[in-house]
């Protein structure tokens, strides 16, 4: 695993030199960490000079003195979730994640800790936990955002109804200023810098009367705070000032008694509109939450249908008590007296998770409009929507009739978006279809900007309710709070910073608000690329677009285990490193296609290095709530790379894996391959040669193929097939097992099973590699083959989930253009889909013990495991299988240099699910990677679920005998 300081990069002009002589934490000046850093979750993009991860404050107060010497800027950066654009910079960057990211102290008498500006949001909550505490605002990003972003930008999130913002719940703050002086901040005007006081105190009528008095004022410098009857508070007057006045090192936080019971009820309106004119009605009933959103933002699993009420808007109203009855009477009591389409209440903390995780999900998911039009304002990247004005906030009383006449400046400039967020407070969220790409639509992205400047001022509102202004809304400040208050706000900047060195181009001074975006820099036209990228129809087929996705959010940047089911990002939890995250890898592609920071297309080394990591898990195609499919991505990069080069020993020895493993069973060399093997030095050797990991043993070959014991299998009548069963690599050659197990249940379930000519193939191991063009010539060839089963329309089975995954979407991906390739993936079904629709009435044998084990990536990233839960609820095998990733992964955990990641992830939840499991549990895993994982990790034989069902057929037939 690599450190932020090991790849220090090129010092042309000493910069970095000078700061590795004054701190302690790593410094890095290379192409990787540049490029991680240009973006955060906004529209605008920057090229830092530098990162820094600070080892402590004095390191911090050393690089402000090294930067001041130089004229350089200084950015504080968190998790980069930022969506205002303010955690990007031109000269360093201060990543507080990586050192400065703990606790340092919870005293729950007082309720209060102290804490690092990096601690991750969640971990402070943790630590609360079991002392009944929690930090009350709690924004979407929680399980990745930090308290020093928080800080910065006085976050709110959806419980701030009771709580309040951040700025509610700070105590004192240390924070260093532009002089290089450290202060202490909180009530009253010690710590304050010089000639503040003065300043304040001479506009003291000003400050009176220029803010409007509304929940969620996020915008501008809190200089009301330091009003004389209003403490001052010094602490609450530096939140929100997004590192333009200093640098926080160090922060004492409120905690708030957490409720022992919450009960989540979800009300249904007809649209967004009816919903905000209901929130402000439900504030006298002291919910704690009381968020909003629309039909649109909700996609994929069945969420509208399975979990939310009947309506096309909704509002999420959490209450809570000191009991669960408690609790749930206060939600009763709020459904009563709303007057509402639909409602569902929920007290199971799994079913609220799941209701939760809609509303979050809303943040990226908004960034996708389906159906948006190619050629319309996009100018053919219709369907993407942005940030830019992300939570505009009115009083909430006027929220109904703001959005109404939204909508209508919307419309007016033929542009869409779709408002969700925090509806009791006036705080709308909404991602709009502006083209940030060419002139024209840059052009109307200012235009209407001005126009919603001006509309959210005459409700009495505020232009950033939560996420600050940055550079997306500062440059409108005067809009807002006049010229005099503004130039105020410079003022006040100038005392704590006289250079400007601190996030310039932030809040005050900003730079145009449709300047530095972060399209700028990318090509115009498609780039030539072998995948079809259709996914969603939002693509277009440019690689450029699927990049795009990325928006910045963050989802796979979390240390803790994903939600139950959940893989995204393995890699990153694994290392801990924006690199191996979904995110880094997506920032190192645009700037690989940018060409400024990373100049050398698809032949860098920064890019490959840091897809070399990434498992291909495809976690994030389902996890990730834009779809980023990095799998795809790494497969697109691999195949230039390599383009016309020799590849590593890796790719022939195992991208060639299908060739190779025909080659024995051909020569039925299978035992003497074992054998060989199995001699040390041998197997030493191969492994050496091929590029396999000298920790991994080599799988055994089977001794006879699926496909041998199928031909010489006695045959029943003729007839019509009722499925074909796919002999998939791992499964022909590996594991027949599986193939024969699964034929004795599908046949007990009176299906007639037959086998596809021999040569076909999903292309997996080709694809994995990115060996893309020879995927498409077996794909092709595949679709020869099959052309006469296609034709009958027969269902095809796969049971390894990596090659149905495949055949689902790289096929269709890698030869869209032929319409057989559709005609088999939609063919394509799992062992347990295949007997749920093709043998409804059949019944599995009772099998009648617990189950562990873990889900497929592939299978829960593209084919879904609901067929599966119910087959095994059938069969009564019990219990859940474990999220995550096996960390095998195909040929990833055999590659060597990955074994220690491979381990790592195995580590995180499969194998301690397997230790804790009780004796009698049969461990379940339908991928072969995943069996070949617990084997060689935990000694633990994983068992296909056709195989426990066969076996369990076998017992019955036996005990009928």
């Amino acid at each position: 695993m690599s450190d932020l300081g090991s790849d220090p990069g090129s010092d042309p002009g000493g910069l970095g030199r000078e700061l590795r002589a004054a701190v302690r934490g790593p410094v890095d000046l290379s192409v990787t960490a540049r490029a991680l850093h240009t973006m955060d979750a906004s529209n605008y993009r920057r090229v830092p000079a530098a990162v820094v991860a600070p080892h402590d404050a004095d390191d911090v107060a050393a690089v402000l003195d090294v930067c001041r010497r130089r004229g350089v800027p200084v950015v504080a950066r968190g998790a980069g979730t930022s969506i205002a654009g303010q955690a990007t910079g031109t000269g360093v960057v201060l990543d507080f994640t990586r050192r400065m990211n703990r606790v340092v102290s919870l005293d729950p008498e007082a309720r209060t800790a102290v804490v690092q500006p990096g601690v991750v949001l969640d971990d402070l909550r943790a630590a609360a936990a079991p002392y009944g505490l929690t930090f009350g605002p709690d924004p979407s990003t929680h399980s990745r955002c930090t308290l020093g972003g928080m800080i910065g930008n006085n976050s709110c999130g959806s419980h701030s109804v009771a709580w309040g913002t951040t700025a509610d719940n700070v105590r004192s703050l240390s924070v260093i200023d532009g002089h290089g002086d450290t202060r202490r901040l909180g009530q009253g005007w010690a710590g304050a810098p010089d000639g503040l006081r003065t300043l304040v105190e001479g506009h003291l009528a000003l400050l009176r009367t220029g803010y409007p008095d509304l929940p969620r004022r996020i915008s501008g410098y809190a200089l009301d705070a330091l009003l004389p009857e209003r403490g001052p508070d010094l602490a609450r007057a530096f939140c929100g000032s997004e590192g333009t006045l200093g640098l926080l090192t160090e922060a004492v936080v409120r905690l708030v008694e957490a409720p022992r019971a919450r009960t989540l009820a979800v009300l249904g309106y007809a649209d967004e509109s009816a919903a905000a004119e209901a929130a402000a009605g439900l504030l006298p009933y002291g919910p704690l939450t009381v968020e909003g959103m629309a039909a649109d933002l909700v996609r994929g699993a069945g969420a509208r249908e399975n979990v939310l009420p009947r309506g096309g808007a909704w509002l999420f109203v959490e209450t809570g008590g000191d009991s669960p009855a408690e609790a749930r009477a206060r939600a009763d009591t709020i459904v009563r007296a709303a007057d509402v389409l639909d409602a569902v209440v929920v007290d199971d903390p799994a079913g609220q998770r799941a209701l939760w995780r809609v509303r979050e999900d809303a943040s990226g998911t908004a960034t996708r409009i389906p159906g948006a039009a190619p050629g319309g304002p996009g100018a053919g990247h219709g369907a993407e929507a942005w940030p830019g004005w992300e939570d505009c906030a009115v009083p909430p009383a006027r929220l109904g009739a703001y959005l109404r006449d939204f909508r209508a400046l919307l419309a007016g400039h033929g542009l869409r978006g779709t408002p969700y967020g925090h509806f009791g407070d006036g705080c709308i969220h909404v991602r709009i279809d502006f083209d940030l790409i060419t002139p024209e639509g840059v052009a109307r992205f200012r235009r209407f900007s001005e126009e919603l400047a001006d509309l959210v001022v005459a409700h009495g509102g505020s232009l950033s309710g939560e996420h600050g202004d940055g550079q997306a809304r500062a440059e409108l400040l005067p809009k807002m709070y006049g010229p005099e208050l503004v130039a105020l706000f410079a003022r006040v900047k100038d005392v704590w910073d006289p250079a400007g060195l601190l996030n310039p181009g932030m809040l005050v001074r900003p730079a145009p608000l449709d300047t530095n975006l972060r399209f700028a820099p990318l090509p115009r036209e498609p780039v030539d690329v072998a995948f079809g990228y259709p996914s969603d129809g939002a693509d277009g087929g440019d690689f450029s677009a699927a990049v795009r996705r990325c928006v910045g959010v963050a989802k796979c940047r979390t240390a803790a285990a994903p939600p139950a089911g959940g893989v995204m990002c393995p890699s990153f939890r694994a290392t801990g490193e924006e690199e191996h995250s979904t995110r880094g890898r997506a920032r190192l592609l645009h700037e690989m296609l940018a060409g400024e920071v990373v100049t050398d297309g698809w032949r860098s080394t920064e890019v490959r290095d840091a897809l070399d990591l990434c498992l291909s898990c495809k976690g994030c195609r389902s996890d990730c709530p834009v779809g980023v499919d990095m799998a795809t991505y790494k497969a697109e990069f691999l195949h230039h790379h390599y383009e016309g080069r020799r590849r590593p020993a890796a790719h022939y020895a195992m991208g060639w894996l299908p060739r190779w493993l025909r080659a024995v069973a051909a020569t039925r060399t299978a035992p003497l391959v074992n054998a060989l093997a199995r001699v040390g030095p041998l197997a030493a050797l191969g492994k050496r040669l091929g590029g396999i990991a000298p920790e991994r043993a080599l799988p055994a070959v089977a001794p006879r193929t699926l496909r041998q014991w199928w031909r010489r299998r006695p045959k029943g009548g003729a007839g019509p097939a009722s499925v074909v069963l796919w002999p998939d690599t791992f499964t022909d050659h590996l594991s027949p097992s599986v193939g024969r197990a699964a034929v004795r249940v599908l046949e007990d379930a009176g299906l007639s099973v037959t086998l596809p000519p021999r040569g076909v193939c999903c292309g997996l191991t080709y694809v994995s590699t990115g060996q893309l063009d020879r995927a498409r010539a077996v794909l092709r060839a595949t679709l020869d083959r099959m052309a006469p089963l296609l034709a009958a329309g027969t269902p095809v089975v796969v049971l390894e989930p990596s090659c149905a995954a495949a055949l689902r979407t790289d096929l269709v991906e890698l030869l869209g253009d032929d319409p057989r390739a559709h005609r088999l993936a939609a063919s394509v079904r799992t062992f347990a889909q295949a007997l749920e629709e093709l043998a409804p009435q059949w019944s599995p044998p009772y099998v009648g013990r617990p189950a562990v084990g873990q889900t497929h990536c592939h299978q829960h990233a593209v084919l879904g495991d609901a067929a599966e839960r119910r087959l095994r609820a059938k069969a009564g095998i019990e219990g859940e299988l474990s999220g995550g990733c096996c960390g095998l992964a195909g040929n990833f955990g055999f590659e060597k240099g990955h074994y220690e990641v491979s381990v790592t992830c195995a580590e995180e939840q499969l194998l301690p699910a397997v230790r804790r499991a009780p004796g009698d549990a049969v461990v379940l895993a339908d991928g072969f990677s995943c069996r070949t994982q617990l084997g060689q990790l935990a000694g633990v034989r994983g068992w296909h679920l056709a195989e426990i069902l066969a076996g369990a057929l076998e017992r019955e037939a036996g005990a009928g005998r």
